[in-house]
């Protein structure tokens, strides 16, 4: 594979620890080059996130290699060539040059080598598959500087064949699309994404969640969203993202606001049930769900209710989310509620209704959530005296 230029490395690649890392995998004459994202990022001149780094080394070689120059070694993935290393705190994965000799969903039966293109061929889009040595010299089997300086996303090989062999490569693509696309996608590209896409539920929800809100994250993701839908592939994904115009709505009032759930909850036409449906199908944690469900089917409708009260019961973030997906016509008047709010607290707590005699039990909660709904409803002003008084008319 002949160099197809140079670039220069972010501090994060040219850092000491990663030297330390590249020095001790090539000890004893093995090669080693970074590989993927952070290459593509580099020569984009985007933040990087990980480092990825592609070596001839065997998996068990490098392990050696890492603990004999004084590194951490973690085995990530042995069987598929994957070794993390660690050096100043910074992760670095190492993968074993290799190629796949059966495929199957998430999972492939893999085969080491030593054949730098046999790896890159694999590989899911030509800006991906870049590799890059210590130096800063880049390596282009099949155009990724040019793909990637265009902002064309394109499949190395056939799309067909890439997507059968790991079916997430189909939301991958799209993903790419909102981060990195400037150009319209391949047809050849966009067919094979039509024609695969009912394998879309096989995927675990995990990987779908993954994905989906890299995907929602994007500067701007409603034009591929909508290209999604178009192609049928969102009936498959999740057949009741259908409000789009809402998430347009939203992307305008609050571009910065790259918020997943947030968004994935603009895009969802559901009642309570159907959120909490949604957030199972994508193995949300237990706070997201809730906040999915909330702001599907908020207990308040911030178009007709008192704002003073649903800003008590729920408090100023999730009152400016719930009034941005269901009230955007409000927003200026509970911005200004939000912003001349200062949280009262209940005077009154459990004990109080026990020192006046009140027994233990279910009765001393529903007295007090009694008492607070009558607070509430005046305007929070009864102190801590008028409150005991209540109480004790009611007692």
């Amino acid at each position: 594979m002949e160099p197809a230029g140079r670039i220069e490395l972010p501090p994060a690649m040219a850092a000491p620890g990663t030297a330390r890392v590249f020095d001790a995998i090539t000890a004893d004459g093995a090669k080693a080059r970074f590989v993927g994202g952070c290459v593509r990022d580099s020569l984009l001149r985007r933040p990087v996130k990980d480092i990825d780094v592609a070596t001839d080394a065997e998996p068990e070689r490098v392990m050696r290699l890492l603990e004999s120059a004084g590194l951490r070694a973690i085995p990530t993935g042995l069987a598929h060539g994957t070794v993390t290393a660690v050096a100043d705190g910074a992760h670095y994965e190492i993968t074993t040059l290799r190629h796949d000799v059966e495929t199957f969903g998430r999972h492939a039966r893999v085969a080491f080598t030593d054949d730098w293109m046999i790896d890159a061929s694999r590989r899911d889009f030509t800006m991906n598959a870049l590799f890059c040595a210590i130096d800063g010299t880049l390596y282009d089997p099949f155009g990724g500087v040019r793909d990637a300086l265009d902002g064309h996303v394109r499949f190395v090989g056939d799309p067909r064949a890439r997507i059968t062999e790991d079916v997430l490569r189909l939301l991958r693509f799209f993903r790419f699309q909102a981060h990195y696309g400037r150009t319209p996608p391949e047809p050849a590209a966009l067919h094979a994404c039509a024609d695969l896409a009912p394998l879309l539920p096989r995927l675990s929800g995990e990987r779908v969640q993954g994905e989906l809100f890299r995907l929602l994250g994007a500067a701007d993701p409603l034009p591929v969203l909508r290209l999604m839908a178009e192609l049928g592939i969102m009936a498959h994904l999740l057949p009741r993202a259908t409000a789009l115009d809402r998430l347009g709505l939203l992307l305008g009032m609050a571009p910065d606001r790259s918020d997943p759930v947030l968004r994935l909850a603009a895009l969802l036409d559901v009642d309570r049930a159907g959120a909490l449906e949604v957030a199972e199908r994508l193995r949300l944690s237990n706070a997201d769900a809730d906040r999915l469900a909330l702001l599907a089917a908020p207990p308040v409708d911030p178009a007709s209710a008192n704002l003073r009260h649903a800003l008590y019961r729920l408090g100023p973030c999730k009152v400016r989310d719930i009034a941005l997906l269901h009230a955007p016509d409000r927003m200026a008047e509970v911005e200004r509620a939000i912003g001349a709010w200062e949280d009262p607290r209940f005077p009154l707590q459990g004990r109080d209704l026990l020192d006046l005699g009140i027994p233990r039990g279910k009765l001393v909660g529903q007295l007090l959530r009694d008492l607070e709904r009558w607070w509430e409803d005046r305007d929070y002003r009864p102190g801590r005296d008028e409150c005991l008084a209540e109480l004790r008319a009611r007692r």
